[in-house]
Parts: C-alpha cells; sequence; structure tokens
C-alpha cells in the first residue's frame, strides 16, 4: 500500500485466472473479467490470459507465446512503461500473475513484482471503478530477460532445448506428482513426464495461505531436487503457467531459471517424442 502513495506508484495488472472447469457438472467457466469487474485493487487495469499473455491454443501448447505486438499494445493499453515499476496480481494462486512477471522480465521490463498471496492478501477496500491509464511506452524486446538471469540467454526454452537440458542441468516438472508420473492426465493426450526431468510440484512452494516459504526453505527444497546456484536449470507445467510460478520460486530462491513455454502440452501433442512414467526421472 505504501507504494502505491509513493512519488512513481506502480502500474497494478490484475491477472485473475483459472483452468476452465466448464464441462465439469454444474460448473461454468471462470470469467475473470466478471471477478474483476466485482471488486479489484484500486487502478489496477485487467489483463486477459488467454488472449494477450498468449496466443491461440495449438500445436505449440495450450498457452504458446502470445504474438509480442498483441503483448506490447497489451501492456501499453494498461499504462506500463519502463521507467515506471509494475505490481501484478491474481485471485491468490500466483499462477497467472506470475505469467505476466515472466513476460515482462523475459521481454526487458527491469521492475515487475508479483504481489505474494494475491488478492486475498490485500487489506484494503476494494473498487470498482475501471481505470483509463494514460497509453504506456513499452516496447517489448524478447530474449532481453529485464535482468531476470535465465539457464540460457533468452530465459525459454524449446522442446528440444527441454530435452536437452534434462539430460544436460536439471529439468524440473511443476505439475501435480500423478500427472507426473502418469497416474492421471486430465486434460492433455497422455500422461507422463519429459525422459529425464524431476517431479517438483509447484504448490509445494507455498505455505497453507499461498504465500511464498521463505527463501532458505525454498533454496533447501531446489537444492535437494538437484537445482542449486550451479548448473542450468529449466521449469515445464502442462501450458507455460504453473511452471512461470516455479520460476519465480526459484528466483526467490536466487537460482535463475529458464521456462519452457510450450510445456507438456506441446510435448505431449506430438506422438514421437519420448514419454516416461512412474516417479523415477528416466
Amino acid at each position: 500500500m505504501n507504494a502505491l502513495a509513493g512519488a512513481n506508484p506502480p502500474v497494478l495488472l490484475d491477472v485473475r485466472w483459472q483452468l476452465s472447469t466448464a464441462g465439469a457438472a454444474g460448473a461454468a467457466p471462470f470469467d475473470g473479467r466478471a471477478e474483476y469487474a466485482a471488486g479489484h485493487l484500486p487502478g489496477a487495469v485487467f489483463v486477459d490470459l488467454d488472449r494477450e499473455l498468449a496466443s491461440a491454443p495449438g500445436g505449440r501448447g495450450r498457452h504458446p507465446m502470445p504474438d509480442v505486438e498483441v503483448f506490447g499494445a497489451a501492456m501499453r493499453r494498461a499504462g506500463v512503461s519502463s521507467g515506471r515499476p509494475v505490481v501484478v496480481y491474481d485471485g491468490g494462486q500466483g499462477w497467472a500473475a506470475a505469467r505476466a512477471w515472466w513476460l515482462l522480465r523475459w521481454t526487458g521490463h527491469p521492475n515487475v513484482r508479483v504481489l505474494d498471496g494475491g488478492l486475498p492478501a490485500w487489506e484494503a477496500p476494494l473498487s470498482t471503478d475501471v481505470p483509463v491509464p494514460a497509453e504506456g511506452d513499452f516496447t517489448p524486446e524478447p530474449g532481453a530477460t529485464g535482468g531476470m538471469g535465465a539457464a540460457n540467454a533468452a530465459g525459454m526454452l524449446d522442446a528440444d532445448g527441454a530435452a536437452a537440458l534434462a539430460r544436460s542441468g536439471v529439468l524440473l516438472d511443476a505439475r501435480a506428482g500423478e500427472r507426473y508420473r502418469g497416474e492421471v492426465e486430465p486434460i492433455d493426450p497422455v500422461g507422463g513426464h519429459i525422459p529425464g526431468a524431476v517431479s517438483a510440484p509447484t504448490t509445494d512452494n507455498v505455505a497453507a495461505n499461498g504465500r511464498f516459504l521463505p527463501a532458505e526453505e525454498l533454496r533447501a527444497r531446489f537444492k535437494a531436487l538437484g537445482a542449486g546456484e550451479d548448473g542450468e536449470v529449466g521449469v515445464y507445467c502442462g501450458s507455460g503457467v504453473s511452471g512461470a510460478h516455479e520460476v519465480l520460486a526459484l528466483a526467490v530462491a536466487g537460482i535463475p531459471a529458464a521456462l519452457y513455454v510450450g510445456s507438456w502440452s506441446e510435448w505431449s501433442s506430438d506422438p514421437g517424442r519420448p514419454v516416461a512414467v512412474g516417479p523415477d526421472p528416466q
């Protein structure tokens, strides 16, 4: 709250999103815009993850990289400028906010933070006023990383890069353990994991209140998984959303990591790619 009253207040981005529950008995698709309209942080602008932080689903995964011009236009519409800090939040899970954080950092914004714990962590009144911010000047530069640091120069992996990193470094699978083991697969064509990847559910990076564990606990966790401060580290998930949250957790722990954006949704769409099952990486 103190930052909002400063001389250079941050741009606030509301990125509420969750996996669609359409098709479940009695369930309706999650509507982030409706949630935003019902109440948001004062001054926050809504950003649509599916349309502005990703391209249409297809062979490159369920949430492939957005067109850089579409992404840039969305950020400028929201008032994002290179010289002004950005704070991103979502409904509390942190995955969508982390996706926005990662994209902004990967495209060169130098000062982006995530509200730890999301909207539930906000202790002041919400607003229903919809701001119309002045146009920002942010121009995305893909691969710039914004000082984020990464396992490779761009901080992003493709399928071949992920496969190579699983052999030469540490590739973390941020999905639930049962999906990694191939016991269930509710979304993608097949269950299992990229051969050589290590199971590291992103849900284990947060406490019961949804906030990140202390940095020292995260460092200990990742060290136990083989991801220390030395060597290359990469992360994937189902579609490059929860994996961004694990990249953020690694950053909190002081460990740079790259994100395989296509993730399992891209990997599993090609029947020619190998699939491992069971609790072991191989």
